[in-house]
């Protein structure tokens, strides 16, 4: 008898299938286990190993062993005459059958129903700002440490039913082909240059930059980005500069067959940087037959040097670290010792100054007094610039909590950029702050459609759902959130909060203990030990927190005793909050670990400092 003869005769074929499909079928189950309990990705790794080496083991097992009616045997031990293999090869295609069945219906539930909404890992109560800092915004928390498998639509967290509007457009970071490869800030630059003038037009969607920058240096097709995205075209191109002179190439592709609808090539000095932005939008916007209100969008023209500075501020803006921002700020400042009078620089300039403050990189009041200076600068010389008013509305909602200063401030802005995902994002906090939660969850996700890959996004959404009492949109948003990142920080604090108010003391801890990091880790331990009465475990470790925090964390200290049960110290950390001007006070409209003390004199108190007495008063009716 052949080897082939012989391995079909001790059925080693069927149990390697079978072997195979169940190993398909486990795997299918970890990633969904595994990804609604946030379990590090080395955990699903090792698991694939483990099934990986068990193949040539059960294979081995199959030959060197039969099943006969007395019990397992070594091969060489049974007698031909009495071997049953044959029947227990036909128990095998049966259960190889079934096995087949069942993954391929598995497949098809996965692949067309889609059951991304089932369990929900987290929910957030309230609190998950940085300690004394600004709200995070759109652009805060980089997208998704891999693109996304597929599309998802923020308000249900499921694939969306209908295709991406014919009218929608994504802008890639352009490509750095200069042969020194050193102006990545140029080509980033231009791109969200163009990315700024294309959202100007009211007929046109483009996905924000937060979403389209996240593919950056990722090697993933044109299709699976517009699908992320749910655009129906992607502009991309590259930049090569050498002296003055500068190549910028550019194309629009259709997305859903990869068709080139216009591409060119443009050699020019950098003097004319700001004609080819002009050139490339209006190409796009012939190309996808855009209605234009009125005249279309046009780039302004600065001093060349400049601009190139400009771009420089613009991109160390964006890599958030503190050496980063101060370059940021260097760069802002030598644009405007070029030109004072650029009034893009004077925002961008605020914008930085402004989150340094808040961040405890600069002084507090001094950092927030330069940053108002440099936005009312920049209103000075333009007075419909978005990023302006977005500059000053952000210091009225973050410093002075100024709430209709900064609502005005951010309808302006919302007036000149209706397509800014971010103005958007900060309209739907400062509602939520306020206690309009069907306002700020309808802003919440016009700002996701806009940049579907801005994790904060999916944060700020959840928190909204949740002080709405909307729980099971609340914990679908965050499944999203943690599928595309499950270590989003203060992700499995907000986790532990919801188990809390669900009564699952087990379960919250494990959540509070998976924080990775420090500070709210730290916090979260601490809030379920007093939700647990485990005060005396407690009380030991809050000494060190307090000496640790007491400086820029006075609110979530204020919030621990709430969890304790100590109205005084609630009451005077919540002083000491207002004076910190603690971003994380204007969320006590709403906090249910504030609220039970609404019935003590000193709340209101607290609520007319920070000027939300009136958004309660409206809540009590």
């Amino acid at each position: 008898m052949s080897l082939i003869e012989e391995l079909k005769r001790r059925n080693v074929f069927r149990v390697g299938i079978a072997y195979a499909v169940i190993a398909w079928l486990l795997l299918q189950l970890a990633d969904v286990v595994l990804n609604n309990i946030a379990a590090p990705g080395w955990v699903f790794k090792a698991i694939l190993l483990v099934l990986i080496l068990g193949f040539p083991l059960v294979v081995f097992f199959a030959w060197a062993f039969e099943l006969t009616p007395e019990g397992l045997k070594k091969e060489k031990e049974v007698d031909r005459t009495q071997s049953i293999t044959h029947s227990t090869g036909r128990k095998l295609d049966y259960a190889i059958i079934g096995l087949m069945a069942l993954a391929l219906g598995y497949f098809a539930w996965d692949k067309f129903l889609g059951g991304e909404g089932a369990a929900a890992p987290d929910a957030a109560v309230s609190g998950a700002a940085a300690p004394n800092a600004a709200p995070v915004t759109a652009e805060t928390t980089p997208a998704a440490t891999a693109a996304p498998a597929a599309a998802s639509s923020p308000a249900s967290g499921h694939a969306p039913a209908t295709a991406a509007p014919a009218r929608s457009i994504a802008v890639l970071p352009f490509t750095d082909m200069s042969p020194e490869g050193d102006q990545e800030y140029l080509s980033d630059g231009i791109a969200e240059e163009l990315l700024n003038l294309l959202v100007q037009i009211p007929d046109l969607q483009v996905a924000a930059r937060t979403s389209s920058f996240s593919f950056k240096g990722k090697e993933v097709q044109i299709a699976e980005i517009a699908s992320a995205l749910h655009v129906a075209h992607v502009l991309e191109g590259s930049v090569r500069k050498s002296g003055d002179r500068v190549r910028i190439t550019a194309q629009l592709i259709k997305a859903d067959d990869g068709y080139h609808l216009w591409s060119e090539t443009f050699d020019r000095t950098l003097d004319d940087v700001f004609a080819i932005q002009d050139e490339i939008s209006a190409a796009v916007v012939a190309a996808l037959k855009v209605q234009l209100l009125g005249a279309a969008p046009k780039s302004v023209e600065v001093n060349p040097e400049a601009y190139a500075q400009y771009l420089q501020g613009r991109y160390f803006a964006q890599r958030r670290t503190r050496k980063d921002w101060e370059n940021a700020v260097s760069a802002f400042r030598q644009a405007l010792a070029i030109d004072p009078n650029y009034a893009a620089a004077w925002a961008g300039l605020s914008q930085i100054l402004g989150a340094q403050a808040g961040q405890g990189y600069m002084e507090l009041h001094a950092g927030n007094k330069e940053a108002r200076a440099a936005a009312l600068k920049a209103l000075e010389l333009d007075p419909n610039l978005a990023e302006a008013h977005a500059a000053l509305g952000l210091i009225q909602l973050n410093y002075d909590w100024d709430w209709a200063g900064a609502e005005a401030s951010l309808q302006q802005a919302l007036d000149l950029a209706p397509g800014n995902a971010e103005i958007l994002a900060q309209m739907g906090l400062l509602q939520r702050y306020l206690g309009n939660m069907d306002t700020s969850i309808e802003l919440s996700r016009r700002a996701l459609d806009l940049d579907p890959l801005a994790l904060v996004g999916y944060h700020q959404l959840g928190l909204a759902l949740t002080w709405n009492q909307q729980l099971d949109a609340a914990l679908v948003i965050y499944v999203r959130l943690l599928t595309m990142n499950p270590a989003f920080t203060a992700a499995n604090l907000a986790r532990s909060r919801i188990l809390l108010v669900q009564g699952k003391m087990q379960e919250a801890m494990a959540a509070a203990e998976a924080e990775a990091e420090p500070f709210w880790h730290a916090y979260a331990v601490l809030i379920n030990l007093y939700a647990q009465k485990r005060t005396a475990e407690a009380d030991a470790l809050l000494p060190d927190f307090i000496a640790q925090n007491e400086h820029d964390a006075a609110y979530q200290i204020s919030q621990i005793y709430g969890f304790r049960g100590d109205r005084d110290q609630v009451f005077e950390w919540l002083e000491r909050a207002y004076a910190q001007r603690d971003g994380g006070l204007p969320e006590i409209l709403y906090d249910p670990m504030m609220t039970q003390f609404s019935d003590d004199p000193r709340w209101a108190e607290v609520l007319k400092k920070v000027g939300l007495y009136e958004a309660w008063l409206k809540t009590r009716k």
